[in-house]
């Protein structure tokens, strides 16, 4: 297990490499001068320009940008956003645990309904109740993220007024308002999650439901049911934990679209208006941030299928 963890870290830093180098380049494909961007167009001199850019590190050579860049990101300093004039690490601080909040929450309503969902279409395929679970689920994968929460804000927030549209209240200040503010955002984000979980797990029970040692089960008299959940599904779950880390990345990302519907002060939120207001330096941290949130749950997904599987250490 060793040898496999280190294998997976060494694996790791070329990735962490090439990601940082392009998020670096986020600079180059934004339009517009940074300099511009710091004091705007009104009673600026080329003289006052060409100083910014200098404090800035702007008129070195990209390779020399990036490689100071990187050295202070290392070290924790992502720079200062141009717009508010905060460190940029304070912001990604404060805004982190909104997103991740949001993406564990709609990963565990996934799992919930994804899982007994996926249980009734294999176990239920061709019937009545088999159908709407996989309806259910194709409906998850066609409907988007924006529709899906422009609807729920319609029907439940202004018509029904059971939940709040918009806004944010933290669970450990206000646990009861944190958590109706948060059911709008979980339902429209997890809905998705709900979708793939079905869909995979689904699937792999089919697979596992036609093997030799589930008939042999089945020939001995047990029932339906134990046969499902004793002996199926335990094998029909391991690919679970790959389709779990990749849905959590999945969300990490459409939390951009989620957060900017119900005014969430999360990170997906803060890309949009880092790009809105050209905020180079804001931009480039929480791009950064969200990405090593991807790697670090792709890889731990990758150690604990190889720790469930032995084949996949030996292989």
């Amino acid at each position: 297990m060793g040898a496999f963890l280190r294998r997976r870290l060494l694996a790791v830093i070329p990735l962490v490499l090439l990601v940082t180098s392009l998020v670096f380049s986020l600079v180059l494909l934004l339009p517009g001068d940074p300099a511009v961007a710091l004091v705007g167009l009104e009673n600026v001199t080329e003289e006052k320009l060409a100083a910014i850019r200098e404090r800035m590190g702007l008129n070195r050579p990209l390779y020399v940008q990036y490689g100071l860049w990187l050295a202070r990101a290392a070290r924790g300093d992502l720079g200062t956003s141009l717009r508010t004039g905060q460190p940029v690490i304070e912001a990604l601080r404060d805004r982190l645990p909104v997103t991740l909040g949001l993406a564990v929450a709609a990963t565990a309503f996934g799992l919930l309904l994804g899982f007994p969902l996926a249980v009734v279409a294999a176990s239920k395929r061709g019937g009545f109740m088999g159908s709407c679970a996989s309806g259910i689920a194709a409906f998850g994968v066609a409907v988007p993220n924006f529709w899906l929460g422009s609807m729920l804000v319609l029907a439940l927030a202004l018509h029904l007024r059971w939940l709040p549209a918009t806004g944010y209240a933290s669970p450990l200040e206000a646990p009861w308002d944190g958590l109706r503010h948060a059911i709008l955002p979980t339902l429209t984000l997890g809905a998705s999650a709900v979708a793939e979980i079905t869909r995979q797990l689904r699937s792999a029970l089919q697979d596992t439901l036609n093997t030799d040692y589930v008939r042999t089960a089945r020939a001995k008299g047990l029932a339906e049911r134990g046969v499902i959940w004793k002996h199926a599904l335990r094998n029909a779950l391991i690919p679970m934990i790959t389709v779990s880390g990749l849905t959590i990345s999945r969300l990490v990302g459409a939390t951009v679209v989620v957060e900017s519907i119900f005014a969430l002060p999360g990170l997906g939120r803060l890309n949009l208006e880092a790009v809105l207001t050209r905020d180079f330096p804001m931009l480039q941290g929480a791009v950064l941030v969200m990405v090593l949130i991807v790697i670090a749950v792709n890889l731990v997904s990758d150690v604990v299928y190889g720790w469930v599987d032995p084949r996949i250490r030996l292989s």
